[in-house]
């Protein structure tokens, strides 16, 4: 089901939970809203359609990738660039990122990955996994 999107900063600066097994709907409604949303938006975290769970879904080669509690792992490269945000108003922001990432995550029966990301999908993992750190850009 597609949900609405979150603006509340207060609401997006808190840090998410730990996803489950009982949380796949929750990253379907995610995709259908990515999905809903990517004229604008390349990449969503839960929190911005109001649930505080670690789950991401972004595009990567037009198809949506879906990541239960990603987290980064080793980072390299770091460079400056701005972005903006489909929840936050306003002119993209100036931001740090990192041209190569390692990414551990869970998919949707909780197996753990390890898989490296470059250019501008692990930008985009960058960013939504700061959403779920309550970071905002």
């Amino acid at each position: 089901m597609v949900k609405e999107i979150i603006h509340d900063p207060i609401l997006l600066k808190i840090q998410s939970k730990d996803a489950v097994l009982e949380d796949l709907q929750i990253a379907k409604d995610l995709a259908e809203t990515l999905e809903t949303h990517k004229g604008g938006c390349v990449g969503m975290a839960a929190n911005m359609i109001g649930i505080h769970k670690r789950i991401i879904a972004f595009y990567d080669n037009d198809k949506i990738v879906t990541m239960f509690n990603p987290e980064i792992i080793s980072k390299s490269q770091p460079y400056e660039t701005k972005e903006g945000c489909l929840s936050l108003l306003g002119e993209p922001r100036p931001v740090t990122r990192y041209k190569s990432i390692k990414v551990r995550y869970q998919d949707k029966y909780m197996k753990f990955h390890e898989k490296r990301f470059s250019g501008f999908t692990a930008q985009i993992i960058q960013h939504e996994i700061d959403h779920c750190d309550g970071i905002l850009i």
